[in-house]
Protein backbone atom coordinates (compact mmCIF):
# COMPACT_ATOMS: atom_id res chain seq x y z
CA UNK A 1 0.00 0.00 0.00
CA UNK A 2 1.15 3.46 -0.58
CA UNK A 3 1.99 6.44 1.87
CA UNK A 4 -1.84 8.20 0.42
CA UNK A 5 -3.28 5.07 1.44
CA UNK A 6 -1.73 4.72 5.15
CA UNK A 7 -2.15 8.15 5.22
CA UNK A 8 -6.11 8.06 4.58
CA UNK A 9 -6.40 4.97 6.78
CA UNK A 10 -4.54 7.05 9.46
CA UNK A 11 -7.05 10.21 9.20
CA UNK A 12 -10.01 7.53 9.48
CA UNK A 13 -8.64 6.34 12.73
CA UNK A 14 -8.21 9.25 14.09
CA UNK A 15 -11.91 10.69 13.26
CA UNK A 16 -13.09 7.58 15.10
CA UNK A 17 -10.91 8.34 18.08
CA UNK A 18 -11.85 11.58 18.30
CA UNK A 19 -15.83 10.68 17.69
CA UNK A 20 -15.63 8.06 20.47
CA UNK A 21 -13.31 10.07 23.17
CA UNK A 22 -14.09 13.42 22.61
CA UNK A 23 -17.40 15.84 22.51
CA UNK A 24 -16.14 17.19 19.53
CA UNK A 25 -19.30 17.68 17.34
CA UNK A 26 -19.34 14.85 13.80
CA UNK A 27 -19.27 17.44 11.27
CA UNK A 28 -16.22 19.28 12.96
CA UNK A 29 -14.44 15.77 13.00
CA UNK A 30 -15.20 14.91 9.37
CA UNK A 31 -14.52 18.39 7.97
CA UNK A 32 -11.18 18.46 9.84
CA UNK A 33 -9.90 14.86 8.33
CA UNK A 34 -11.22 16.25 4.98
CA UNK A 35 -8.65 19.19 5.25
CA UNK A 36 -6.04 16.80 6.58
CA UNK A 37 -6.29 14.65 3.46
CA UNK A 38 -6.66 17.90 0.91
CA UNK A 39 -3.84 20.01 2.60
CA UNK A 40 -1.61 17.08 2.81
CA UNK A 41 -2.13 16.44 -1.00
CA UNK A 42 -2.90 13.00 -0.66
CA UNK A 43 -5.81 13.89 -2.96
CA UNK A 44 -6.87 16.65 -5.37
CA UNK A 45 -9.22 18.82 -4.33
CA UNK A 46 -11.60 18.49 -6.51
CA UNK A 47 -11.09 14.63 -5.58
CA UNK A 48 -12.08 15.23 -2.05
CA UNK A 49 -15.04 17.42 -2.27
CA UNK A 50 -16.61 15.05 -4.47
CA UNK A 51 -19.07 14.28 -1.64
CA UNK A 52 -20.53 17.94 -1.96
CA UNK A 53 -21.94 17.57 -4.85
CA UNK A 54 -22.76 13.83 -4.39
CA UNK A 55 -26.78 13.32 -5.58
CA UNK A 56 -26.93 11.13 -2.38
CA UNK A 57 -26.35 13.71 -0.14
CA UNK A 58 -27.93 16.45 -2.08
CA UNK A 59 -31.33 14.08 -2.33
CA UNK A 60 -31.39 14.28 1.53
CA UNK A 61 -31.17 17.83 1.69
CA UNK A 62 -34.18 17.71 -0.75
CA UNK A 63 -36.10 15.29 1.56
CA UNK A 64 -35.47 17.83 4.33
CA UNK A 65 -38.03 20.40 2.52
CA UNK A 66 -40.09 17.42 1.61
CA UNK A 67 -40.42 16.32 5.46
CA UNK A 68 -41.05 20.23 6.14
CA UNK A 69 -44.33 20.09 4.03
CA UNK A 70 -45.40 17.15 5.88
CA UNK A 71 -45.01 18.29 8.85
CA UNK A 72 -46.21 22.24 8.19
CA UNK A 73 -49.36 20.48 6.96
CA UNK A 74 -50.19 18.40 9.73
CA UNK A 75 -50.01 15.55 7.42
CA UNK A 76 -47.12 13.23 9.27
CA UNK A 77 -48.36 14.23 12.41
CA UNK A 78 -52.21 12.65 11.88
CA UNK A 79 -49.91 9.67 10.91
CA UNK A 80 -47.97 9.34 13.97
CA UNK A 81 -50.19 10.23 16.04
CA UNK A 82 -52.76 7.22 14.74
CA UNK A 83 -50.11 4.49 14.82
CA UNK A 84 -48.38 6.06 18.12
CA UNK A 85 -51.48 6.96 19.75
CA UNK A 86 -51.55 8.06 23.37
CA UNK A 87 -49.13 5.89 24.50
CA UNK A 88 -46.23 7.00 26.89
CA UNK A 89 -44.57 3.48 27.39
CA UNK A 90 -41.63 3.83 25.84
CA UNK A 91 -41.53 -0.22 24.52
CA UNK A 92 -45.00 -0.11 23.37
CA UNK A 93 -44.39 3.02 21.12
CA UNK A 94 -41.06 1.44 19.98
CA UNK A 95 -42.81 -1.46 18.40
CA UNK A 96 -45.29 1.00 16.93
CA UNK A 97 -43.00 2.58 15.44
CA UNK A 98 -40.79 -0.15 14.20
CA UNK A 99 -43.72 -2.23 12.83
CA UNK A 100 -45.09 0.06 9.89
CA UNK A 101 -41.83 1.67 9.38
CA UNK A 102 -40.11 -2.08 8.61
CA UNK A 103 -43.06 -2.68 6.16
CA UNK A 104 -43.20 0.70 4.34
CA UNK A 105 -39.01 0.82 4.00
CA UNK A 106 -39.42 -2.74 2.09
CA UNK A 107 -41.24 -1.30 -0.74
CA UNK A 108 -39.93 2.66 -0.37
CA UNK A 109 -36.85 4.37 -0.77
CA UNK A 110 -35.89 4.02 3.31
CA UNK A 111 -34.28 7.45 3.39
CA UNK A 112 -37.63 9.77 2.50
CA UNK A 113 -39.55 7.36 4.81
CA UNK A 114 -37.00 8.50 7.90
CA UNK A 115 -36.84 11.84 6.93
CA UNK A 116 -40.66 12.07 6.88
CA UNK A 117 -40.82 10.77 10.39
CA UNK A 118 -38.15 12.28 12.34
CA UNK A 119 -40.05 15.68 13.02
CA UNK A 120 -43.39 14.35 13.63
CA UNK A 121 -41.94 11.86 16.35
CA UNK A 122 -39.67 13.99 18.11
CA UNK A 123 -43.02 16.44 18.41
CA UNK A 124 -44.61 13.65 19.97
CA UNK A 125 -41.85 12.71 22.33
CA UNK A 126 -41.42 16.14 23.50
CA UNK A 127 -45.37 16.27 24.19
CA UNK A 128 -45.43 13.19 26.52
CA UNK A 129 -41.97 14.01 27.98
CA UNK A 130 -40.22 11.19 26.48
CA UNK A 131 -36.53 11.26 25.26
CA UNK A 132 -36.67 11.11 21.56
CA UNK A 133 -33.14 9.32 21.84
CA UNK A 134 -35.74 6.18 22.91
CA UNK A 135 -37.42 6.00 19.30
CA UNK A 136 -35.07 7.36 16.92
CA UNK A 137 -32.38 4.77 16.34
CA UNK A 138 -35.33 1.96 16.56
CA UNK A 139 -36.52 4.33 13.52
CA UNK A 140 -33.44 3.68 11.55
CA UNK A 141 -32.87 0.43 12.18
CA UNK A 142 -36.44 -0.20 11.02
CA UNK A 143 -35.98 1.13 8.06
CA UNK A 144 -32.54 -0.47 7.09
CA UNK A 145 -33.86 -3.94 8.44
CA UNK A 146 -37.21 -3.11 6.29
CA UNK A 147 -35.24 -2.49 2.91
CA UNK A 148 -33.27 -5.92 2.89
CA UNK A 149 -36.83 -7.64 2.09
CA UNK A 150 -36.71 -6.40 -1.20
CA UNK A 151 -35.01 -5.79 -4.63
CA UNK A 152 -36.25 -1.76 -4.48
CA UNK A 153 -36.05 -1.25 -0.61
CA UNK A 154 -32.73 0.22 -1.30
CA UNK A 155 -30.71 1.31 -3.52
CA UNK A 156 -27.61 -1.04 -2.45
CA UNK A 157 -30.10 -3.46 -4.25
CA UNK A 158 -30.39 -1.93 -7.37
CA UNK A 159 -26.74 -1.20 -7.54
CA UNK A 160 -25.53 -4.87 -6.74
CA UNK A 161 -28.79 -6.05 -9.51
CA UNK A 162 -27.29 -3.95 -12.04
CA UNK A 163 -24.19 -5.07 -11.80
CA UNK A 164 -24.89 -8.81 -11.75
CA UNK A 165 -26.84 -8.83 -14.88
CA UNK A 166 -23.75 -7.50 -16.41
CA UNK A 167 -21.66 -10.19 -15.22
CA UNK A 168 -24.31 -12.93 -15.86
CA UNK A 169 -25.81 -11.26 -19.09
CA UNK A 170 -29.17 -12.75 -17.83
CA UNK A 171 -29.41 -13.24 -14.49
CA UNK A 172 -31.27 -10.97 -12.50
CA UNK A 173 -32.43 -10.65 -8.42
CA UNK A 174 -35.93 -11.57 -8.19
CA UNK A 175 -37.89 -8.51 -6.17
CA UNK A 176 -38.79 -10.62 -3.18
CA UNK A 177 -35.29 -12.87 -3.20
CA UNK A 178 -33.27 -10.81 -0.41
CA UNK A 179 -36.77 -11.41 1.60
CA UNK A 180 -35.59 -14.80 1.78
CA UNK A 181 -32.58 -13.84 3.76
CA UNK A 182 -33.98 -10.06 4.79
CA UNK A 183 -36.91 -11.05 6.22
CA UNK A 184 -35.60 -13.39 9.37
CA UNK A 185 -32.91 -10.78 9.66
CA UNK A 186 -35.74 -8.19 10.07
CA UNK A 187 -37.42 -10.17 12.41
CA UNK A 188 -34.82 -11.06 14.75
CA UNK A 189 -33.46 -7.51 14.67
CA UNK A 190 -37.35 -6.48 15.65
CA UNK A 191 -37.25 -8.88 18.54
CA UNK A 192 -33.90 -7.59 19.30
CA UNK A 193 -34.73 -3.90 19.43
CA UNK A 194 -38.15 -4.57 21.19
CA UNK A 195 -36.31 -6.46 24.21
CA UNK A 196 -33.36 -4.45 24.45
CA UNK A 197 -33.79 -0.99 22.80
CA UNK A 198 -35.24 0.58 25.78
CA UNK A 199 -32.17 -0.47 28.32
CA UNK A 200 -29.33 0.25 25.70
CA UNK A 201 -30.38 3.62 24.06
CA UNK A 202 -29.59 6.21 26.62
CA UNK A 203 -32.30 9.43 27.81
CA UNK A 204 -30.96 12.17 25.57
CA UNK A 205 -32.39 14.62 23.10
CA UNK A 206 -35.25 17.28 22.60
CA UNK A 207 -37.34 14.93 24.97
CA UNK A 208 -36.60 16.40 28.50
CA UNK A 209 -35.63 20.30 27.16
CA UNK A 210 -38.68 21.51 26.85
CA UNK A 211 -40.19 22.49 30.43
CA UNK A 212 -37.74 24.63 31.80
CA UNK A 213 -39.66 27.42 31.90
CA UNK A 214 -42.23 28.06 34.58
CA UNK A 215 -44.36 30.99 33.31
CA UNK A 216 -47.85 29.75 33.31
CA UNK A 217 -50.67 31.04 30.86
CA UNK A 218 -54.47 30.46 31.56
CA UNK A 219 -55.82 30.19 27.81
CA UNK A 220 -59.36 29.72 26.32
CA UNK A 221 -59.56 27.98 22.82
CA UNK A 222 -63.08 27.07 21.06
CA UNK A 223 -63.22 23.91 18.97
CA UNK A 224 -64.52 25.08 15.73
CA UNK A 225 -67.47 23.25 14.15
CA UNK A 226 -66.85 21.06 11.09
CA UNK A 227 -63.87 19.73 12.50
CA UNK A 228 -62.74 16.41 13.59
CA UNK A 229 -63.06 17.60 17.31
CA UNK A 230 -66.73 17.93 17.90
CA UNK A 231 -68.14 14.03 19.26
CA UNK A 232 -64.41 12.84 20.77
CA UNK A 233 -63.66 12.98 24.32
CA UNK A 234 -61.64 14.98 25.98
CA UNK A 235 -58.94 11.97 26.01
CA UNK A 236 -59.83 10.78 21.89
CA UNK A 237 -59.10 14.36 20.91
CA UNK A 238 -55.17 13.93 22.64
CA UNK A 239 -55.97 17.40 24.99
CA UNK A 240 -55.56 15.20 28.16
CA UNK A 241 -51.86 13.97 27.84
CA UNK A 242 -50.24 16.94 26.76
CA UNK A 243 -47.35 17.77 29.50
CA UNK A 244 -47.68 20.68 31.81
CA UNK A 245 -50.64 21.57 30.67
CA UNK A 246 -54.44 21.30 32.28
CA UNK A 247 -57.93 22.06 31.24
CA UNK A 248 -59.98 23.54 34.07
CA UNK A 249 -62.74 24.62 32.83
CA UNK A 250 -65.45 23.70 29.58
CA UNK A 251 -67.95 26.69 28.81
CA UNK A 252 -70.49 25.17 26.96
CA UNK A 253 -73.35 27.98 26.23
CA UNK A 254 -74.38 28.82 29.82
CA UNK A 255 -73.07 26.30 31.57
CA UNK A 256 -69.71 25.62 32.92
CA UNK A 257 -68.16 21.76 33.46
CA UNK A 258 -65.35 22.13 35.84
CA UNK A 259 -63.08 19.26 37.26
CA UNK A 260 -63.54 17.92 33.33
CA UNK A 261 -63.71 13.77 33.04
CA UNK A 262 -61.54 12.46 30.65
CA UNK A 263 -64.55 11.07 28.97
CA UNK A 264 -66.40 14.47 28.51
CA UNK A 265 -67.53 14.34 25.21
CA UNK A 266 -66.73 17.87 23.33
CA UNK A 267 -69.08 19.66 21.06
CA UNK A 268 -68.64 22.57 18.49
CA UNK A 269 -68.67 26.04 20.05
CA UNK A 270 -67.42 24.68 23.46
CA UNK A 271 -64.83 26.78 24.68
CA UNK A 272 -62.17 25.15 26.89
CA UNK A 273 -59.60 27.06 29.52
CA UNK A 274 -56.11 25.97 29.54
CA UNK A 275 -53.63 26.74 32.24
CA UNK A 276 -50.02 25.65 31.48
CA UNK A 277 -46.53 26.82 30.32
CA UNK A 278 -45.88 28.19 27.01
CA UNK A 279 -44.55 24.82 24.96
CA UNK A 280 -47.91 23.23 25.76
CA UNK A 281 -49.74 26.41 24.41
CA UNK A 282 -47.71 25.92 21.67
CA UNK A 283 -48.86 22.35 21.14
CA UNK A 284 -52.47 23.52 21.53
CA UNK A 285 -52.30 25.48 18.22
CA UNK A 286 -51.35 22.28 16.52
CA UNK A 287 -54.67 20.94 17.07
CA UNK A 288 -57.03 20.75 14.55
CA UNK A 289 -60.27 22.46 15.05
CA UNK A 290 -58.93 24.75 17.75
CA UNK A 291 -58.34 28.11 17.57
CA UNK A 292 -58.07 31.14 20.51
CA UNK A 293 -61.17 31.90 21.66
CA UNK A 294 -60.88 36.15 21.55
CA UNK A 295 -62.27 37.20 17.74
CA UNK A 296 -59.87 40.00 18.19
CA UNK A 297 -57.65 37.36 16.39
CA UNK A 298 -59.62 37.54 13.23
CA UNK A 299 -59.36 41.04 12.74
CA UNK A 300 -55.74 41.39 12.38
CA UNK A 301 -54.32 42.01 9.03
CA UNK A 302 -52.38 39.05 8.39
CA UNK A 303 -53.90 35.16 8.29
CA UNK A 304 -52.88 32.83 10.85
CA UNK A 305 -50.44 30.63 8.93
CA UNK A 306 -48.12 34.34 8.74
CA UNK A 307 -47.90 34.65 12.39
CA UNK A 308 -46.32 33.30 15.43
CA UNK A 309 -46.84 33.33 18.84
CA UNK A 310 -44.36 35.90 20.82
CA UNK A 311 -43.44 36.68 24.26
CA UNK A 312 -43.38 40.14 25.84
CA UNK A 313 -42.57 42.15 28.78
CA UNK A 314 -44.37 44.79 29.58
CA UNK A 315 -42.13 47.99 30.55
CA UNK A 316 -43.39 51.37 32.62
CA UNK A 317 -43.70 53.48 29.68
CA UNK A 318 -45.77 50.72 27.81
CA UNK A 319 -48.91 52.76 26.49
CA UNK A 320 -51.44 50.48 28.11
CA UNK A 321 -49.84 49.60 31.24
CA UNK A 322 -52.35 50.30 34.04
CA UNK A 323 -55.20 50.02 31.67
CA UNK A 324 -56.94 46.69 30.25
CA UNK A 325 -56.28 45.25 27.36
CA UNK A 326 -59.70 45.85 26.12
CA UNK A 327 -59.73 49.25 26.89
CA UNK A 328 -56.05 50.30 25.92
CA UNK A 329 -57.02 49.18 22.17
CA UNK A 330 -53.57 47.11 22.54
CA UNK A 331 -55.04 45.22 19.14
CA UNK A 332 -54.94 48.51 17.39
CA UNK A 333 -52.16 50.04 19.09
CA UNK A 334 -49.77 47.17 17.75
CA UNK A 335 -51.54 44.48 15.06
CA UNK A 336 -51.30 42.15 17.78
CA UNK A 337 -53.80 39.69 20.04
CA UNK A 338 -52.62 39.00 23.67
CA UNK A 339 -53.64 35.68 23.92
CA UNK A 340 -52.50 34.98 27.90
CA UNK A 341 -51.10 37.04 30.48
CA UNK A 342 -48.25 35.40 33.28
CA UNK A 343 -47.76 37.16 36.22
CA UNK A 344 -44.87 36.64 38.40
CA UNK A 345 -44.17 33.24 36.99
CA UNK A 346 -47.89 32.67 37.80
CA UNK A 347 -50.95 32.92 35.39
CA UNK A 348 -53.79 35.62 35.35
CA UNK A 349 -56.83 33.75 35.74
CA UNK A 350 -59.48 37.02 34.70
CA UNK A 351 -60.87 37.18 31.17
CA UNK A 352 -57.90 37.99 28.59
CA UNK A 353 -60.07 41.57 27.52
CA UNK A 354 -60.33 42.77 31.41
CA UNK A 355 -56.52 42.10 32.71
CA UNK A 356 -55.01 45.44 33.82
CA UNK A 357 -51.77 45.45 32.68
CA UNK A 358 -48.71 45.90 34.81
CA UNK A 359 -45.04 46.31 34.80
CA UNK A 360 -42.87 43.04 34.41
CA UNK A 361 -46.31 41.25 33.04
CA UNK A 362 -45.60 38.99 30.31
CA UNK A 363 -47.74 38.38 27.43
CA UNK A 364 -48.48 35.84 25.37
CA UNK A 365 -49.49 37.62 21.93
CA UNK A 366 -50.09 36.37 18.23
CA UNK A 367 -48.69 38.62 15.71
CA UNK A 368 -46.89 38.74 12.55
CA UNK A 369 -43.13 38.50 12.65
CA UNK A 370 -41.97 41.49 12.05
CA UNK A 371 -43.61 42.44 15.30
CA UNK A 372 -40.66 41.45 16.86
CA UNK A 373 -38.07 43.88 14.67
CA UNK A 374 -40.40 46.77 15.20
CA UNK A 375 -40.05 46.36 18.82
CA UNK A 376 -37.14 44.33 19.87
CA UNK A 377 -35.42 47.58 20.69
CA UNK A 378 -39.05 49.70 21.62
CA UNK A 379 -39.32 51.11 25.49
CA UNK A 380 -42.08 49.75 25.49
CA UNK A 381 -41.40 46.39 26.27
CA UNK A 382 -38.42 44.81 28.57
CA UNK A 383 -37.94 41.97 26.13
CA UNK A 384 -39.56 40.04 23.14
CA UNK A 385 -39.23 36.59 21.71
CA UNK A 386 -40.49 34.55 19.56
CA UNK A 387 -41.78 30.90 19.83
CA UNK A 388 -40.06 28.90 17.39
CA UNK A 389 -42.36 26.75 15.50
CA UNK A 390 -45.89 28.00 16.76
CA UNK A 391 -47.62 28.61 13.61
CA UNK A 392 -50.44 26.64 13.50
CA UNK A 393 -50.55 23.64 11.12
CA UNK A 394 -52.26 24.36 7.44
CA UNK A 395 -54.30 21.39 7.19
CA UNK A 396 -56.05 22.61 4.27
CA UNK A 397 -52.68 21.74 2.25
CA UNK A 398 -52.30 18.09 3.65
CA UNK A 399 -53.93 16.05 0.94
CA UNK A 400 -51.71 18.27 -1.25
CA UNK A 401 -49.00 17.00 0.30
CA UNK A 402 -49.68 13.55 0.51
CA UNK A 403 -49.83 13.49 -2.94
CA UNK A 404 -46.33 14.92 -3.51
CA UNK A 405 -44.95 12.30 -1.89
CA UNK A 406 -47.31 9.87 -2.97
CA UNK A 407 -46.29 10.94 -6.72
CA UNK A 408 -42.54 10.65 -5.82
CA UNK A 409 -42.29 7.43 -4.55
CA UNK A 410 -44.43 6.24 -7.04
CA UNK A 411 -42.03 7.70 -9.66
CA UNK A 412 -38.97 6.57 -7.91
CA UNK A 413 -40.62 2.80 -7.49
CA UNK A 414 -41.78 2.59 -11.37
CA UNK A 415 -38.40 4.08 -12.34
CA UNK A 416 -39.46 7.12 -14.69
CA UNK A 417 -36.84 9.44 -12.40
CA UNK A 418 -34.15 8.89 -10.04
CA UNK A 419 -35.11 9.61 -6.47
CA UNK A 420 -32.06 12.79 -6.86
CA UNK A 421 -34.50 14.21 -9.49
CA UNK A 422 -38.03 13.53 -7.69
CA UNK A 423 -36.94 14.65 -4.46
CA UNK A 424 -35.81 18.02 -6.15
CA UNK A 425 -39.16 18.69 -7.99
CA UNK A 426 -41.18 17.06 -4.84
CA UNK A 427 -39.27 19.46 -2.65
CA UNK A 428 -39.83 22.60 -5.27
CA UNK A 429 -43.39 21.94 -5.38
CA UNK A 430 -43.94 21.61 -1.45
CA UNK A 431 -42.87 25.33 -1.60
CA UNK A 432 -44.67 26.51 -4.99
CA UNK A 433 -48.13 24.79 -3.44
CA UNK A 434 -47.83 26.54 -0.27
CA UNK A 435 -47.32 23.44 1.63
CA UNK A 436 -44.47 25.24 3.55
CA UNK A 437 -42.97 28.79 3.11
CA UNK A 438 -39.55 28.80 1.63
CA UNK A 439 -37.93 30.67 4.92
CA UNK A 440 -39.33 27.15 7.43
CA UNK A 441 -38.30 25.07 4.31
CA UNK A 442 -35.03 26.26 4.70
CA UNK A 443 -35.00 25.85 8.72
CA UNK A 444 -35.85 22.30 8.65
CA UNK A 445 -32.54 21.66 6.68
CA UNK A 446 -29.54 19.80 9.49
CA UNK A 447 -26.88 21.63 7.41
CA UNK A 448 -24.36 19.81 10.32
CA UNK A 449 -25.99 16.58 8.83
CA UNK A 450 -25.53 17.38 5.25
CA UNK A 451 -21.58 18.22 6.20
CA UNK A 452 -20.91 14.86 8.13
CA UNK A 453 -22.30 12.67 4.86
CA UNK A 454 -20.58 15.07 2.40
CA UNK A 455 -17.08 14.83 4.16
CA UNK A 456 -17.32 11.10 5.06
CA UNK A 457 -17.79 10.57 1.30
CA UNK A 458 -15.03 13.10 0.57
CA UNK A 459 -12.88 10.31 2.69
CA UNK A 460 -14.18 8.19 1.43
CA UNK A 461 -13.65 8.22 -2.24
CA UNK A 462 -10.07 9.12 -1.19
CA UNK A 463 -9.50 5.59 0.19
CA UNK A 464 -10.80 4.30 -3.11
CA UNK A 465 -8.93 6.98 -5.07
CA UNK A 466 -5.22 5.91 -3.46
CA UNK A 467 -6.53 2.14 -3.75
CA UNK A 468 -6.59 1.65 0.08
CA UNK A 469 -9.99 0.04 0.30
CA UNK A 470 -9.01 -2.55 -2.71
CA UNK A 471 -5.75 -3.54 -1.28
CA UNK A 472 -7.40 -3.95 2.30
CA UNK A 473 -10.57 -6.07 1.10
CA UNK A 474 -7.99 -8.34 -1.24
CA UNK A 475 -5.71 -8.86 1.62
CA UNK A 476 -8.57 -9.52 3.73
CA UNK A 477 -9.93 -12.07 1.28
CA UNK A 478 -6.96 -13.87 0.33
CA UNK A 479 -6.91 -15.60 3.81
CA UNK A 480 -9.96 -17.46 3.09
CA UNK A 481 -9.18 -18.83 -0.21
CA UNK A 482 -9.50 -22.58 -0.69
CA UNK A 483 -12.98 -22.90 1.76
CA UNK A 484 -15.77 -20.93 0.52
CA UNK A 485 -17.74 -21.37 3.78
CA UNK A 486 -15.00 -19.25 5.14
CA UNK A 487 -14.91 -17.14 1.94
CA UNK A 488 -18.30 -16.43 1.99
CA UNK A 489 -18.16 -14.86 6.07
CA UNK A 490 -14.99 -12.95 4.43
CA UNK A 491 -16.79 -11.46 2.19
CA UNK A 492 -19.55 -10.52 4.20
CA UNK A 493 -17.21 -8.62 6.91
CA UNK A 494 -15.05 -6.91 4.80
CA UNK A 495 -18.24 -5.38 2.76
CA UNK A 496 -19.93 -4.81 6.37
CA UNK A 497 -15.93 -3.06 7.50
CA UNK A 498 -15.91 -0.80 4.20
CA UNK A 499 -19.64 0.21 4.90
CA UNK A 500 -18.99 1.45 8.27
CA UNK A 501 -15.74 3.59 6.82
CA UNK A 502 -16.90 4.40 3.11
CA UNK A 503 -20.63 3.87 2.06
CA UNK A 504 -22.73 0.87 2.17
CA UNK A 505 -23.06 1.67 -2.21
CA UNK A 506 -19.15 2.07 -2.63
CA UNK A 507 -18.51 -0.93 -0.11
CA UNK A 508 -20.79 -3.05 -2.27
CA UNK A 509 -19.42 -1.56 -5.83
CA UNK A 510 -15.91 -2.38 -4.83
CA UNK A 511 -16.86 -5.72 -3.16
CA UNK A 512 -18.32 -7.29 -6.01
CA UNK A 513 -15.23 -7.79 -8.63
CA UNK A 514 -13.44 -9.80 -6.12
CA UNK A 515 -16.20 -11.65 -4.24
CA UNK A 516 -16.96 -12.42 -8.59
CA UNK A 517 -13.66 -13.81 -8.59
CA UNK A 518 -13.52 -15.84 -5.77
CA UNK A 519 -16.96 -17.44 -6.69
CA UNK A 520 -15.36 -18.55 -10.22
CA UNK A 521 -11.98 -19.87 -8.79
CA UNK A 522 -14.56 -21.91 -6.49
CA UNK A 523 -16.30 -22.78 -9.34
CA UNK A 524 -19.50 -22.09 -7.34
CA UNK A 525 -22.49 -20.22 -7.88
CA UNK A 526 -22.63 -16.04 -8.03
CA UNK A 527 -25.70 -16.07 -5.98
CA UNK A 528 -24.71 -16.82 -2.47
CA UNK A 529 -21.78 -14.09 -3.06
CA UNK A 530 -23.56 -11.58 -4.59
CA UNK A 531 -26.91 -12.44 -1.40
CA UNK A 532 -24.48 -11.58 1.05
CA UNK A 533 -22.78 -8.46 0.03
CA UNK A 534 -26.62 -7.11 -0.04
CA UNK A 535 -26.96 -8.00 3.66
CA UNK A 536 -23.63 -6.91 4.73
CA UNK A 537 -23.41 -3.31 2.36
CA UNK A 538 -27.41 -2.80 4.18
CA UNK A 539 -26.85 -4.00 7.24
CA UNK A 540 -25.00 -0.84 9.38
CA UNK A 541 -26.14 -0.58 12.88
CA UNK A 542 -22.68 0.08 14.55
CA UNK A 543 -21.77 4.02 13.60
CA UNK A 544 -23.51 6.43 12.46
CA UNK A 545 -21.55 6.99 9.65
CA UNK A 546 -22.16 4.08 7.52
CA UNK A 547 -26.10 4.58 6.54
CA UNK A 548 -27.62 7.99 5.81
CA UNK A 549 -30.75 7.31 7.97
CA UNK A 550 -28.52 6.68 11.28
CA UNK A 551 -26.52 10.24 10.12
CA UNK A 552 -30.01 11.29 9.85
CA UNK A 553 -31.08 10.75 13.84
CA UNK A 554 -27.74 11.62 14.81
CA UNK A 555 -28.36 15.01 15.30
CA UNK A 556 -32.01 15.15 16.23
CA UNK A 557 -31.40 12.50 18.87
CA UNK A 558 -28.76 14.12 20.95
CA UNK A 559 -26.67 10.98 20.13
CA UNK A 560 -23.20 9.75 20.87
CA UNK A 561 -21.19 7.90 18.25
CA UNK A 562 -20.74 4.99 20.81
CA UNK A 563 -24.64 5.01 20.94
CA UNK A 564 -24.70 3.14 17.89
CA UNK A 565 -22.07 0.88 18.73
CA UNK A 566 -23.78 -0.24 21.98
CA UNK A 567 -26.54 -1.19 20.22
CA UNK A 568 -25.92 -1.86 17.17
CA UNK A 569 -23.05 -4.08 17.33
CA UNK A 570 -24.69 -6.95 18.72
CA UNK A 571 -27.56 -6.74 15.52
CA UNK A 572 -24.92 -6.56 12.99
CA UNK A 573 -23.18 -9.78 14.74
CA UNK A 574 -27.09 -11.35 14.88
CA UNK A 575 -27.56 -10.38 11.00
CA UNK A 576 -24.23 -11.96 10.11
CA UNK A 577 -24.53 -14.92 11.78
CA UNK A 578 -28.41 -15.30 9.97
CA UNK A 579 -27.31 -14.45 6.57
CA UNK A 580 -23.89 -16.31 6.94
CA UNK A 581 -25.92 -19.64 8.29
CA UNK A 582 -28.93 -18.99 5.78
CA UNK A 583 -27.38 -18.24 2.24
CA UNK A 584 -25.65 -21.31 1.55
CA UNK A 585 -29.05 -23.32 2.48
CA UNK A 586 -30.55 -21.45 -0.26
CA UNK A 587 -28.52 -20.75 -2.81
CA UNK A 588 -25.90 -23.96 -3.18
CA UNK A 589 -22.44 -22.64 -3.26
Amino acid sequence: MTLAGWTVIAVILGCLILLVGTRISADVVFLGGLTVLIVTQVVPPEEALTGFSNQGMLTVAALYVVAAGLKETGAIQYVVNQIVGNTSNIRRAQVRIMAPVMVVSAFLNNTPVVAAFIPALEDWARKRRIAASKILIPLSYAAILGGTCTLIGTSTNLIVNGLLIQEASTQAIGIFEPGLVGLPCAIAGFIYLTLFAEKLLPERGSGYDTFKDPREYTIEMIVQEGSPLPGKTVEEAGLRHLPSLYLAEIYRQDHIIAAVDPQQQLQAGDRLIFTGVVDSIVDLQQVQGLTPATEQIFKLNSSRRERLLIEAVVSPTHPVNGKTIKNGRFRNIYDAVVLAVSRNGERVKEKVGDIRLKTGDTLLLEAHPNFLEQYKNSSDYYLTSGISNSSPPNYEKSAVAWSLLAVMVSAVAFNFVSMFQASFVTAGLMVATGCCHATVAKDYIDWSVLLVIAASLGIGGALQHTGAATTLAEGFLSYTEGNPQLALAGVYLSTWILTEMVTNNAAAVLIFPIAISMAASFGASYMPFVMTIIMAASASFSTPIGYQTNLMVYGPGGYKFTDFTKIGLPLNLMVAGITIFLVPQIWPL
